[in-house]
């Protein structure tokens, strides 16, 4: 089992590089890229905190705290995502929404690293 909570590790950790990727590329737009990436980011999360909790031999400990943190702003930027690239369709670029969904992830990431 730890082969597949490592493939979706790394499926998690592509996500992020697709979103801050895409955001670094496409800005002031959101592109398909940076859409995608945050979508991955939250299936994949909760696919990693599913696993760790269920599976006793991948022996993870949880801190439900800083995942709830991050599952709000991973929300956060997979939202201001959605809304900006619907508007980029109709014509209507919202260059601070692709500004805070960048942030806002690459905050995330922060939280990932340094809440210890």
């Amino acid at each position: 089992m730890t082969v597949v909570y490592n493939l979706v590790v790394i499926t998690h950790l592509l996500g992020l590089a697709a979103v801050i990727g895409g955001y670094a590329a496409g800005r002031p737009a959101v592109s398909q890229v940076m859409l995608w990436g945050a979508r991955a980011q939250i299936v994949t999360g909760l696919i990693l905190v599913g696993m760790a909790d269920g599976i006793d031999s991948l022996d993870k400990n949880l801190d439900m705290a800083k995942i709830v943190v991050k599952l709000v702003i991973a929300v956060a930027v997979a939202g201001l995502a959605e809304i900006a690239h619907a508007d980029a369709k109709r014509g209507k670029t919202i260059a601070w929404m692709a500004d805070a969904a960048g942030l806002l992830a690459i905050a995330n990431v922060f939280v990932a690293v340094l809440w210890h």
